[in-house]
C-alpha cells in the first residue's frame, strides 16, 4: 500500500482505493499527504514553545524563584508517568483518535486558561493546574504524534520524514520564543495563551486531511540482512491496559533490533542531555563567556544538528545505518567530552557544530530504524518507550550533572559524561541486529 491510500484507523483501506504501483512512488518531502502532516506537527511544536513563554513569564510575574520552578517542572511529572499509558492507549483506540482528541483537548485548555487570564491575574495555583494537565494530555498526543510517520509513508521513506520531523523541531525553536515574547509584549499573558491555543486549532484541520496507511508496515521492513520479515500471524489477544502495557515493553525487550537501540538512545541521553543544557551554562560561567557565548554554542549545535537532519532528508537512505549510527554517535560523544577543554570560545561553537551534525545523524537514524522494523500492533507503546527516554530519563541527569561540576569542575564532568554516552556505542556494535541494520532500500520515483 502506498502513502496516498486513504484508510480507516486499524481498518483496511475503503472500497475502491487503488493502490500505487512502484514506479508511480513519491518521495517524502513531494507527498502532499506528508506535507500536510509536517505542517500540522510544526504549528503544534510553535504553539508548545508560545505556550512554554506564557507559562514561564505569568508564574515569572506572579511567583517567586522556588515557585517559577515549580510551575516550569509540574507539566513534567504526568508526561512521565503517564506516556507509557499514552502509548497504550494509541494502540487500543487507534493514533488518528489520540492525535486528533488529544490535541483538541490541549487547543481548547489553552484558550480557557487565555480568556480567563484576561479578567484576572494568572495565579499559582492556575498555573500548576495547567502545567499539570498540559502534561497528562501530552502524555497522549506525544506518542500519538510520534506514531504516525510509519502511517503516512512507506518504510523507505522514513528516515526522510523523521528528518523533516527534526527539522520541524528545529524551526519551532527559532520561531517560537520570540513569538510567544511578541505577544507577551503587545498584550500579556492573554495573547500568548491565544496564540499558543490558536496555532494548536490550525494544526486541527491539517491533521484531519491526513491520510493513514493501512497498518502492515512490518510485513514490508526488512530484516538486518535485507530478508522479508513475516507479518504477525495475528493480532494480540485483547486484554486490560495493564496488559497491554507489560506486552508492550516485553515486546521491546525482546525485539533483537528495537531493544538495543532503545538502550543506545536512553544511554546516549543520559550521558549527553545534561552535559548540553545544565552544563554548558555553568561552563560559560566558568570561561567567562557570558550568556552571549552560551547562545552562540547553543546556536551552533542547533545548526549543526539541523544539517544532520537535513542531510536524511535530502538523501533519503544512508547505507549501513547500524555502522553508521554507531560512528555518529561515537563523533558525538567524543566532541561532548571535548568541549569543556577547548581555550576559546569560537572553537567551543565549532566543537558544538560537530557534536550537532553527528548526533543529528545518530538520532534520525535510530528513530528511523526503531519505526521500520516494530510491529504496527505495538507501534503507540514503542514511541511512548522512545520518547520516555528523552522527556522521562534525560531530565534526571540535570542535577546530577550540576552537582558533579560544583565539586570537580566542567572538564571533567564533561569527559565523564562523554565516556558514559560512549557506552551506547558498545551496545550497538555489541548487538549483531544493530551492526547489520540497514534502512530499506528507496523504490522508483513518479515521473
Amino acid at each position: 500500500m502506498s502513502a496516498a491510500e486513504t484508510a480507516l484507523p486499524n481498518g483496511p483501506a475503503p472500497e475502491g482505493a487503488i493502490p500505487e504501483s512502484p514506479a508511480e512512488h513519491r518521495p517524502a518531502h513531494r507527498d502532499g499527504n506528508v506535507l500536510r502532516w509536517l505542517a500540522a506537527y510544526t504549528a503544534s511544536l510553535i504553539g508548545d514553545s508560545v505556550y512554554f513563554v506564557a507559562l514561564a513569564w505569568s508564574a515569572q510575574k506572579v511567583a517567586g524563584p522556588a515557585e517559577v520552578g515549580l510551575v516550569m517542572a509540574a507539566g513534567a511529572f504526568p508526561r512521565a508517568l503517564l506516556m507509557l499509558g499514552g502509548g497504550v492507549a494509541t494502540d487500543r483506540f487507534g493514533v488518528r483518535r489520540i492525535v486528533l482528541g488529544s490535541d483538541a483537548v490541549r487547543c481548547v485548555l489553552i484558550l480557557a486558561v487565555a480568556a480567563g487570564v484576561a479578567v484576572t491575574a494568572p495565579a499559582v495555583w492556575i498555573l500548576v493546574a495547567l502545567a499539570l494537565a498540559f502534561g497528562a494530555v501530552d502524555a497522549l498526543f506525544v506518542p500519538a504524534v510520534g506514531a504516525l510517520p510509519p502511517r503516512i509513508t512507506g518504510p523507505d521513506q522514513l528516515a526522510r520524514v523523521t528528518g523533516m520531523r527534526t527539522l520541524s523541531m528545529r524551526i519551532s525553536q527559532i520561531s517560537g520564543p520570540p513569538l510567544g515574547g511578541l505577544a507577551m509584549g503587545l498584550g500579556g499573558a492573554s495573547a500568548a495563551f491565544a496564540v499558543a491555543g490558536a496555532l494548536f486549532a490550525l494544526s486541527l484541520p491539517l491533521l484531519l486531511t491526513v491520510r493513514l496507511r493501512p497498518p502492515g508496515g512490518a510485513s514490508d521492513a526488512t530484516d538486518v540482512r535485507g530478508e522479508a520479515e513475516p507479518a504477525p500471524s495475528s493480532a494480540p489477544a485483547p486484554g486490560s491496559a495493564w496488559q497491554d502495557l507489560i506486552g508492550g515493553l516485553r515486546y521491546v525487550r525482546r525485539h533483537r533490533l528495537i531493544g538495543p537501540l532503545i538502550a543506545v538512545l536512553a544511554i546516549s541521553e543520559l550521558g549527553l542531555t545534561g552535559t548540553l543544557n545544565v552544563g554548558m551554562v555553568l561552563l560559560n560561567g566558568e570561561r567567562g563567556w557570558g550568556p552571549s557565548g552560551y547562545g552562540w554554542i547553543i546556536s551552533g549545535f542547533g545548526a549543526g544538528a539541523t544539517v544532520g537532519a537535513l542531510l536524511l532528508t535530502v538523501a533519503g537512505r544512508l547505507p549501513w545505518a547500524g555502522l553508521t549510527l554507531a560512528g555518529t554517535l561515537l563523533a558525538g560523544c567524543a566532541g561532548a567530552a571535548t568541549i569543556a577543554l577547548v581555550p576559546t570560545l569560537p572553537l567551543a561553537v565549532a566543537v558544538a557544530l560537530t557534536v550537532g551534525v553527528a548526533m543529528g545523524i545518530c538520532g534520525t537514524l535510530a528513530n528511523s530504524l526503531v519505526q521500520t522494523a516494530a510491529d504496527p500492533t505495538y507501534l503507540g507503546r514503542v514511541t511512548s518507550v522512545v520518547m520516555l527516554t528523552s522527556v522521562g530519563l534525560a531530565p534526571l541527569s540535570y542535577p546530577v550533572v550540576g552537582a558533579a561540576i560544583g565539586a570537580w569542575g566542567s572538564a571533567p564532568v564533561f569527559i565523564g559524561c562523554g565516556v558514559f554516552g560512549s557506552l551506547g556505542v558498545g551496545v550497538a556494535l555489541g548487538s549483531g541486529a544493530v551492526r547489520r541494520a540497514e534502512l530499506p532500500r528507496l523504490r522508483p520515483v513518479k515521473a
